[in-house]
């Protein structure tokens, strides 16, 4: 039901397994011999076909991908349905039996590379009844969707008509009383491919993380014509029903206005919106940036237009106005991490599904929510998803928001306090809280100061803003920010405040002085590593010093991913998508050349987050990290691996390597093993990508998540002082005074940073406990590693009603 962009985004769907025995330190995951060769032959003698349906959707490709090579892993035979439905319909060429091989270098490719029709035979019995005869003549009984709700819906149909549908071709002699006993029953999985992410039960569809990545790529660049000729300008992003899209790209860019189907906006909208195009030039700003979902209407239902608001603004307020529709260019592209590794994880658990499936099992539909792959009835997510259609139609717009869910909701709060909201002319709030970067620059930085400084206005605070993190504030480079000191800084790469490693203990009296001097009464800390282990001495230095019990709020942002209390750090999915551009580029250097594999070193650190997601996403063949330790021998069936690889069409390498994986198998060691070991056969490369993961403008989920952190953080620190306001002034001393906000799963929570002492690593820069481990063998798996995967404990068939019950809020 979610629609949560925090990519929750998105990498974070598990193999889950059976028995778990934890200690302080680990966690292990236990199987019976039985149950190691289990998932191996669950498909002997099953046959699985795959198709596309409906629009394309960047990220199909990996979720085919995935179908494909899992399914072959499990013995079954797997086939290709070229054209969707209509392929179905029409058999023969257009039904291809898949191999490992078929689908190499589809990974990286946008689009849907076997096709996609619009099929009006399909919608026909007699369609299906011919769909019917192609696939039980091939023993085809598990089908895999991939498509929005029609395509899915029209699924659905087709399983409850396999029966008769049966009984018909046996009676016209097309098929024998055998061939209908083996096909006695169809099971039915669906994957969901849809830009405007509509689909009721999901967190996220495949391809709405690249549609927003191709939207915000214009959106930069109209800026700064924009800029030049001080212009206006009237973006219109798809989304015929769901404003999703137009709504995460006014968080992500910083929009005036924006204007979604689910909420119309309020009969005076042309005033309101005209004054705050004016206010904001007023401010100094030279542009103005309104977003508009193809589906916007008013409250009477009546269309709201690109080209009505163009004619608005250029009447009232006589600015330079231009429109740009996008259309198409959102589908197109290559996909983002994030969708190649929803896509493969989805077409995993898909696989399982099917597999697992008996003549009971209803269709259902793989959907993401929070950290796990879970299965939904199909047909109760397209009801809900027509619910919101209809709530719509019959202009209830309260219900049709609270249908998309409370993600939804909140990222049009924190939009309307950010675009709607004006900041007080007086200090109402009278509270005055410091704003800081600390550790290495991280992209998406700039959006948190931002949403931390602009709510902290609105909220009628002082917010101070510190330069080159605790270096800073110990030598006073502290300055008072207004609403215009962070315009435009939501697209900025970087820490326009600079920022640096240095910890705080060393500048205790300095920083106690600055503290008094500028009033501080709060302090919200953006950074990675450094910034945790500085507020844990800031904790420790309240025993000597008064001035440092206030209240502080550390926000993880990092490109390493490695602050304890948070699965994502702002900035870690930016790198992850330029390192996976690298490889792209790099791959297919190594297609022209053939038989040459190439080393690539990611950063981290000791966390190997990058390497492994990054490995997930572009297809690697190893992704070598600190958390699981190897050994020479492992290094030999790695080349033994490629040496075998190269004897097949796909006469290519990638391997990746976290920085410090090992201090004796360094890039160099492993490169020389590789160039040793593999004269005559293939010729290695290394590449050390270095800064490059550091820099770059921040993905839309960076900046989306960043702007959500800061609002969330500001909002607690105004409570948070409030709380600890006493005699006069501020003394916060208790633990909770403290804390890191981090994702949790699908929430965001505030935990003391001296309770997440425990769950870390201190002596490598890392929590005890990582979640992205887990998904390590879908990465062996889809490499062809012979490897164990555990399916004795799979996703379970839920209840879209009771999953929306339950739902938090982020």
């Amino acid at each position: 039901m979610h629609k949560e962009e925090v990519h929750l985004k998105f990498f974070m769907c598990v193999i889950q397994s059976r028995q778990l025995v934890r200690t302080p330190q680990r966690t292990e995951w236990i199987m019976t011999h039985e149950e190691h060769h289990a998932a191996k032959s669950l498909g002997v003698g099953k046959a699985i076909a795959v198709l596309t349906s409906g629009g394309d959707a960047q990220g199909m490709n990996a979720a085919v991908r995935a179908v494909v090579r899992v399914g072959i892993y499990t013995g079954a035979r797997v086939f290709f349905v070229h054209e969707g439905y209509q392929g179905l319909v029409d058999g023969g060429d257009n039904i291809r039996e898949a191999t490992w091989e078929s689908v190499s270098m589809m990974l990286q490719l946008g689009g849907t590379v076997i096709g996609s029709a619009r099929c009006k035979d399909f919608r026909e019995r007699e369609g299906r009844l011919r769909a019917a005869h192609n696939l039980v003549k091939r023993g085809i009984t598990n089908l895999c969707v991939i498509g929005g709700d029609g395509s899915l819906t029209g699924a659905d149909t087709f399983r409850s008509e396999w029966g008769d549908l049966l009984n018909d071709l046996q009676k016209a002699g097309k098929i024998t009383a055998e061939e209908a006993n083996k096909s006695s029953y169809l099971n039915i999985v669906g994957l969901v491919g849809s830009i405007d992410n509509d689909f009721c039960g999901t967190d996220m569809t495949i391809g709405t993380d690249s549609a927003l990545h191709r939207i915000i790529e214009i959106v930069d660049a109209i800026t700064t014509t924009a800029q030049s000729h001080q212009r206006t300008f009237v973006l219109e992003v798809m989304g015929r029903h769901c404003g999703y899209l137009a709504l995460v790209t006014s968080l992500s860019c910083g929009a005036d206005w924006v204007f979604i189907p689910e909420c119309p906006p309020d009969d005076a909208w042309e005033e309101h919106l005209c004054r705050r195009l004016s206010e904001t030039r007023t401010r100094g700003s030279r542009l103005n940036i309104i977003i508009v979902a193809e589906g916007a209407i008013d409250k009477n239902g009546q269309p709201i237009t690109s080209e009505n608001i163009k004619d608005l603004v250029v009447k009232r307020l006589g600015y330079d106005t231009r429109v740009t529709v996008l259309g198409h260019v959102q589908r197109g592209g290559t996909p983002s991490a994030f969708d190649r590794i929803l896509g493969s994880r989805m077409g995993v658990e898909a696989v399982m599904a099917l597999l697992e499936g008996t003549p009971d099992t209803p269709a259902c539909v793989v959907s993401l929510s929070g950290n796990q792959a879970v299965r939904l009835p199909l047909m109760e997510c397209v009801q809900v998803t027509k619910d919101v259609t209809k709530a719509m139609n019959e202009k209830r717009f309260d219900e049709a928001m609270k249908l998309r869910g409370r993600s939804f909701m909140n990222n049009w709060e924190v939009y309307k306090l950010l675009a709607h909201v004006r900041p007080p002319v007086t200090k109402s709030g009278s509270y005055t809280v410091a704003v800081m970067n600390v550790g290495a620059p991280a992209a998406g930085m700039n959006a948190a100061v931002r949403s931390t400084v602009r709510i902290g206005l609105i909220q009628g605070n002082r917010v101070l803003v510190v330069h080159d993190g605790f270096e800073g504030l110990a030598k006073g480079q502290i300055e008072e920010a207004g609403w215009s000191y962070v315009g435009g800084w939501t697209g900025q790469g970087g820490s326009k405040l600079g920022t640096k490693r240095t910890l705080p203990k060393k500048s205790f009296e300095q920083i106690s002085a600055n503290i008094t001097k500028f009033n501080i009464q709060g302090l919200v800390i953006i950074g990675g590593f450094e910034a945790y282990t500085g507020g844990l001495e800031l904790m420790e230095g309240r025993k000597q010093y008064d001035e440092l019990c206030i209240p502080f709020v550390v926000i993880p942002a990092t490109v390493s991913n490695n602050v304890p209390g948070s699965d994502f750090s702002v900035g870690a999915d930016t790198a992850l998508n330029t390192i996976c551009m690298t490889c792209d580029r790099i791959k297919q250097s190594a297609a022209g050349t053939k038989r040459r594999v190439f080393i690539i070193e990611t950063m981290g650190g000791y966390c190997g987050y990058l390497a492994t997601m990054a490995g997930l996403a572009a297809g690697a063949d190893a992704a070598y990290i600190f958390e699981e330790p190897f050994t020479i021998r492992d290094l030999q069936v790695n080349v033994e691996h490629l040496v075998q690889k190269m004897k097949t069409t796909v006469k290519r390498g990638l391997v990746l390597r976290n920085e410090k994986c090992n201090e004796n198998y360094t890039t160099d060691f492993i490169f020389n093993l590789y160039s040793e070991e593999g004269k005559g056969i293939f010729d290695s490369r290394k590449n050390v990508l270095g800064h490059m993961q550091q820099g770059g403008s921040p993905t839309p989920f960076d900046r989306n998540f960043a702007t959500k952190m800061g609002a969330k953080a500001m909002n607690w620190m105004s409570g948070k002082i409030k709380e600890s306001y006493r005699n006069g002034r501020i003394f916060a001393n208790t633990p909770d005074s403290g804390c890191v906000l981090g994702m949790r799963k699908r929430a965001l929570v505030f935990q003391p940073v001296t309770e997440l002492k425990e769950q870390t690593d201190f002596e490598h820069r890392i929590p005890k406990e990582q979640w992205w481990l887990k998904l390590r063998p879908i990465l062996k798996i889809l490499a062809k590693y012979e490897i164990d995967l555990d399916t004795s404990e799979h996703a379970h068939l839920e209840h879209i009603t009771r999953k929306r019950s339950g739902e938090a809020t982020i």
